[in-house]
Parts: structure tokens; C-alpha cells; sequence
């Protein structure tokens, strides 16, 4: 784990279960508790053509929004997908309908939607691996990967210290990964993506307001949420889009992996961190071999 201290410019090098030493009694370490749907299914064209659906969300009963490929798919051509009988109707070029509503069905045909950097198919260890130890609300389409360094005997020792986890909901989709392509940065629209925040993780954060201790979010969809609070957004859906010049209300720290390039989530940490020190950073980061992305290595930011 990389520590970067905003205040004096200082970049350390540690082991990710050092955390316990930054964090102090009183504390709220901001965790997403979403959880990765296997929404990355396999089938067939009638023809015998391989067809990939990637289910991004539910609109109601037994249609769902997704991405298809091949591309130029038909609307009423039907996917067999080769288990229970179950099959999908292209609606259009972003609708498919089954023919089933059983949710859970539908999902069990799925694998995880690992991140297109990582050139392999999922395979049985990713069922744990891509998922933190605290998911518990089903619905992203992306992990929240700076949750997945967390164990769960990492995060009592971190609770028994006075440390106080607390959990909300922000349900990952593509659009966090979508890269800006504009260079007005200011005209990139961030797809919506759903949170929540409970009454008691809020009573949490708030008392730590008050009392003068910090508030860590870990990963950037914990930070998006408490800053979408922060500006009059209780709950529903943020399009929060958070680049250099940003003002952070609720936010004294941040845990995130180490980012693609004109990403979003270089963005953020940039605002987050200071551009100069963040690409000072990650020059540190690329000379020590840090892990990136997904399944690499961690960043405090203080």
C-alpha cells in the first residue's frame, strides 16, 4: 500500500494491514457494501454464432438493459443459452427479454464481469475473489475494488480499535470505466448509478463531524456517494462527476487502487489528491512495480 500525506507532500511505502496505523478511535472508515451480479452470459445464435449478453440492469419483469455482441444482433432474434431451457429475445439494441422473470435464474447462467484489462475468462475463484467480504446488496456490475483488500479479521481488529466501519450502497456500472474522450472535460457525462446511505451510517459520519474525527471513504463510489450526500442528494441515483478544482465536503481521506489513465477515477483522485502529487505518485507507482487496476495494489490518501 502506497500512503500519500496531502498536507506534506510525503509518499511512504507500506503493507495494506498497516491501515490500523493511520486511522484513529472515532474514525468512520466508509465502506460500499454492494455486491457484483454474474451478469456476463454466454450464447448462441440459431446459426451456431457465439453471442454474449451483459446484463446491466433489471427494467422490469423479464426485460433487462444490456450490452450484445456481436452488434448488429436483430430485434426478435432469439439466444439459446444452453441450460433449464432458458432463452433471450433481442428487443433492441440494448433490450433483451427471457422467458422467464426469475431473476436468479437468469443470473445463474452468468460468470463475473471481470474488467475487459483482464484478458481471461472468469473462472469458479473469481465468484470470491471479485467480491469484497462485506458485499451484501446485489446490483453493480463492477466490484468496488478497494474493498477487495479487506479481510474480515482485518476489519475486526479495525472495529476493536475504535475504528467504526460503516457501510452504504453504490451499485457499480460501466460508466465509472468509461473513458473521457472530450477534451472539454466538463462536457463527459457520467452514466447514473444507484446509492444509498442509511440512517445509521449517516448518524455515524455525522458524529464524526462533530466530534473532529475523519471520515475515510473506501474506493471512489463511497467517496461519489458521501459528496453526492454532502450536495442535497439523499438517495436515488448520482451522476456526481468529480475532476481537479472539485471542493470536498465530506471526505478526509480516501483508500483507491491505482487507476487507468483519462479515466474518471484519475480524475477524482486527482481532485483528491493534488494533480502534481498524484502524478508524482503514480511515477512511484510504476518505478516500485506496483499492481494496478482491479486486483492490484492499494493508496491511502491523507
Amino acid at each position: 500500500m502506497m500512503v500519500v500525506d496531502r498536507l506534506n507532500g510525503i509518499i511512504e511505502h507500506k503493507n495494506f494491514t498497516d491501515i490500523t496505523g493511520y486511522l484513529s478511535p472515532g474514525d468512520c472508515l466508509v465502506l460500499n457494501d454492494t455486491k457484483v451480479l454474474p451478469c456476463r452470459i454466454k450464447g448462441r445464435r440459431r446459426t451456431g454464432g457465439r453471442v454474449e449478453i451483459f446484463l446491466l440492469a433489471r427494467i422490469r419483469g423479464n426485460v433487462f438493459k444490456a450490452l450484445l455482441k456481436p452488434g448488429r444482433l436483430k430485434a426478435g432474434e432469439k439466444i439459446i443459452l444452453g441450460r433449464e431451457g432458458i432463452t433471450a429475445t433481442i428487443i433492441s439494441r440494448n433490450e433483451v427479454s427471457f422467458n422467464t422473470a426469475d431473476a436468479k435464474k437468469i443470473y445463474s447462467l452468468g460468470a463475473m464481469p471481470l474488467p475487459p484489462y483482464i484478458k481471461r475468462e472468469a473462472v469458479a475463484s473469481d465468484n470470491e475473489d471479485y467480491q469484497t467480504v462485506y458485499a451484501r446488496k446485489a446490483g453493480a456490475v463492477a466490484s468496488p475494488t478497494a474493498g477487495l483488500h479487506f479481510t474480515k479479521e482485518l476489519l475486526s481488529k479495525i472495529k476493536k480499535a475504535g475504528i467504526n466501519p460503516v457501510y452504504l450502497t453504490l451499485h457499480v456500472g460501466l460508466g465509472t470505466f468509461k473513458p473521457v474522450k472530450s477534451e472539454d472535460i466538463t462536457r463527459h457525462k457520467m452514466e447514473p448509478e444507484r446509492f444509498e446511505i442509511p440512517v445509521q451510517a449517516l448518524r455515524r459520519i455525522k458524529e464524526a463531524r462533530r466530534s473532529k474525527t475523519k471520515v475515510f471513504a473506501v474506493g471512489t463510489t463511497s467517496l461519489r456517494a458521501l459528496e453526492s450526500y454532502a450536495r442535497g442528494n439523499k438517495s436515488g441515483s448520482t451522476s456526481l462527476f468529480i475532476y481537479p478544482g472539485f471542493k470536498f465536503k465530506l471526505t478526509d481521506g480516501l483508500l483507491t487502487n491505482f487507476h487507468l489513465p483519462r479515466t474518471t477515477l484519475f480524475m477524482l483522485v486527482s481532485a483528491f489528491g493534488g494533480e502534481k502529487l498524484m502524478k508524482r505518485a503514480y511515477k512511484e507507482a510504476v518505478d516500485k512495480e506496483y499492481r494496478f487496476y482491479s486486483y492490484g495494489d492499494a493508496m491511502l490518501i491523507l
